[in-house]
C-alpha cells in the first residue's frame, strides 16, 4: 500500500535542543504489503555456490601428530552455522576456562575458528559469545588471531606476530602451513587488576590480552568447545585437525572416537545464496521488520565497491529533485537480522547516477550526494545507526558514530526517523536520526551546503568502499517525496 500526503515537518527534542522546521512537503506511506515496482539495479545477482562442510572424528588420520585419531577436515567459510564441539558448562567472563592441544593446518585456503563458543549464538563474523584462535589459510602459509567477542556483538583481537615499538603495532607472522602446533587458549578472570585476561600460546608465541572494561560490563556465556567455520559469507574451503585436546581438564585423543562430542551441519553439502558480492536485496514477502503486515523491504546488503560498475547497486523509490534547501524526513521500522564485521548498510535519500557513479578513489565510503543513515561500527563496539551526509565533493558530515544509537543483529524490530533541518538565521542546519528512545543529533558543516545536493531516490543504495554483509528489513516507511516550492 502506498499513500502520498500533505504533511508538516514535526518538531522534535533532543537534550536540552529543539529543532523546528516548519514547512510543507508531501511525504509517501510504503506499507510494502505489495510490490511497490521501485527502481532497481543489480540489486538481485543470484548465483548460488556449493558449500561443502566434512569435519568432525576421523580415527584412521593423523595429521597433528601422535597416534591415530583425531578431529578436523574440510571447513568452509559459509554465513551457515555448522560446528563439530565438546559441550562445556558454566563458562563466562566470571570464571577461569582453558584449553589446549595440538594443531595442524592443510596448505590451501580456509578460514576457520578453534575455541569457546555458545551454540545459540552463531550468526556472523565476529560471532558472539566466542573466546578461540581464528586461522586464516593463505596457501603455503596461515595467519594466526587470538580474538573474542562479547554477548553484544564488541569483539577484540589479538595476532601472532612480531611487535614493532615505533609503530606500537604488532604485524603478523606468516606460519608454515603443514606443521603441527602445540596451542593453549585461557581467562584468567582475576588477572588485570580483576577485570581478567586472555592469555594465548601458539607455537612458539604467546599473546597476552587484557579483557576490554566494555567487554566484561557486557558479559558473554559459552557452552561449546570445538571447531567451527567463521560465518561471513561463501568462501574458499579449508582443511585442519586437531588432536590431544585438553578442555577443563579433561583430555581427549581421539583414538577411540569423540566421546561426548556433538555435530552440526559438520557432514553436509548445500547450496547458498550469501555469496560476496552477489547483492540479494529489494522487495521480499517477509514479515522481519515488524510491520503492519507482511511484506518489507530488505534482504541480503553487501557494501559495494565504486571502481567497478558492477560492484555497485541500489533499490529505492523515485522522489522529486529533493534538495537540502527546505526538510526531510523519513521515518518507519527496521530490524537487522545479521551483522558480519566490516559490513554497512546505507539508506535514506540520494541521487541514483551521482551516488552509483564509477571512479577510481576509495577514499571515502559514502557515496556522492547521499542523506541517509549507516548501519556499521568498528568490531570493538559492534553496530551504530548513526546519519552521514556527503554533496558532490570530498567533504563529509564530520561526526560519524561517536554517541549514536546502537542497534544489534539479533532480530528485534526498532522504530526510526530521520529528519533534516535547514539553517533559520538562528540556529545552523542539523540532521537527527532516532532509533526507538536512542537519538543523535549533528550540525550540518557549511561546506557540505555549499555543495551541489539533489536527490532523486529514497531507498538502499551501496556505500563505495567495499566489505561484508548484512541481512536487514525496513517496513512501514514514511519519506518526504516532494518539497513545495
Amino acid at each position: 500500500m502506498r499513500r502520498v500526503h500533505s504533511s508538516f515537518c514535526f518538531c522534535f527534542c533532543f537534550c536540552m535542543l529543539t529543532l523546528s522546521g516548519i514547512s510543507e512537503a508531501e511525504q509517501s506511506f510504503e506499507a510494502f504489503d505489495r510490490d511497490p515496482g521501485w527502481d532497481g539495479h543489480q540489486n538481485r545477482i543470484v548465483r548460488p555456490e556449493t558449500v561443502r562442510q566434512d569435519f568432525g572424528c576421523s580415527t584412521d588420520t593423523a595429521h597433528a601428530g601422535g597416534a591415530r585419531g583425531e578431529v578436523g577436515g574440510t571447513i568452509q567459510p559459509a554465513a551457515e552455522a555448522a560446528y563439530f564441539a565438546i559441550p562445556v558448562t558454566g563458562l563466562n567472563l566470571h570464571t577461569p576456562f582453558r584449553a589446549s592441544g595440538k594443531l595442524f593446518v592443510k596448505k590451501g585456503g580456509g578460514h576457520f575458528l578453534l575455541g569457546f563458543f555458545n551454540d545459540g549464538t552463531q550468526n556472523e563474523w565476529r560471532t558472539p559469545n566466542t573466546a578461540a584462535f581464528r586461522i586464516l589459510q593463505r596457501g603455503e602459509t596461515f595467519y594466526c588471531y587470538p580474538e573474542y567477542c562479547s554477548a553484544k556483538w564488541r569483539a577484540a583481537s589479538g595476532v601472532v606476530g612480531t611487535y614493532n615499538a615505533a609503530t606500537d603495532r604488532f604485524t603478523e607472522v606468516e606460519l608454515p602451513a603443514d606443521t603441527a602446533y602445540a596451542w593453549s587458549l585461557a581467562f584468567e578472570p582475576d588477572a588485570n587488576e580483576g577485570e581478567g585476561r586472555f592469555v594465548a600460546q601458539f607455537g612458539k608465541h604467546e599473546i597476552v590480552t587484557a579483557l576490554d572494561p566494555k567487554i566484561k560490563e557486557d558479559g558473554a556465556a559459552f557452552n561449546r568447545f570445538g571447531l567451527l567455520p567463521v560465518m561471513k559469507q561463501w568462501d574458499s574451503a579449508g582443511q585442519a585437525w586437531i588432536d590431544d585436546v585438553t578442555v577443563q581438564g579433561r583430555s581427549f585423543d581421539f583414538a577411540d572416537g569423540a566421546d561426548g562430542w556433538i555435530g552440526l551441519n559438520n557432514r553436509t553439502t548445500y547450496e547458498t545464496r550469501n555469496v560476496r558480492p552477489r547483492f540479494d536485496f529489494g522487495w521480499t514477502n517477509t514479515a522481519y521488520a515488524g510491520g503492519r503486515a507482511a511484506g518489507e523491504l530488505g534482504g541480503l546488503f553487501f557494501r559495494g565497491d565504486c571502481r567497478y560498475p558492477e560492484k555497485l547497486a541500489h533499490y529505492g523509490a523515485r522522489v522529486e529533485g529533493l534538495t537540502l534547501r527546505q526538510p526531510l524526513h523519513a521515518s518507519g521500522k527496521v530490524a537487522l537480522r545479521r551483522g558480519v564485521s566490516d559490513s554497512t548498510t546505507l539508506f535514506g535519500f540520494y541521487h541514483a547516477a551521482e551516488s552509483l557513479r564509477v571512479n577510481p578513489q576509495q577514499n571515502n565510503a559514502t557515496p556522492c550526494q547521499v542523506l541517509g543513515v549507516n548501519i556499521e561500527g568498528p568490531s570493538a563496539e559492534g553496530f551504530y545507526f548513526y546519519p552521514v551526509l556527503r554533496g558532490s565533493g570530498d567533504t563529509l558530515h564530520p561526526r560519524g558514530y561517536l554517541g549514536a544509537p546502537r542497534i544489534y543483529p539479533d532480530g528485534r524490530s526498532h522504530s526510526w526517523t530521520l529528519d533534516y533541518v535547514p539553517a533559520d538565521g538562528v540556529t545552523p542546519a542539523r540532521v537527527a536520526v532516532t532509533l526507538d528512545d536512542q537519538h543523535i543529533e549533528q550540525v550540518i558543516p557549511a561546506a557540505v551546503l555549499a555543495e551541489k545536493i539533489v536527490f532523486d531516490h529514497f531507498g538502499l543504495i551501496t556505500p563505495w568502499i567495499d566489505g561484508n554483509g548484512q541481512t536487514v528489513f525496513f517496513d512501514d516507511i514514511d519519506f518526504t517525496i516532494r518539497q513545495v516550492r
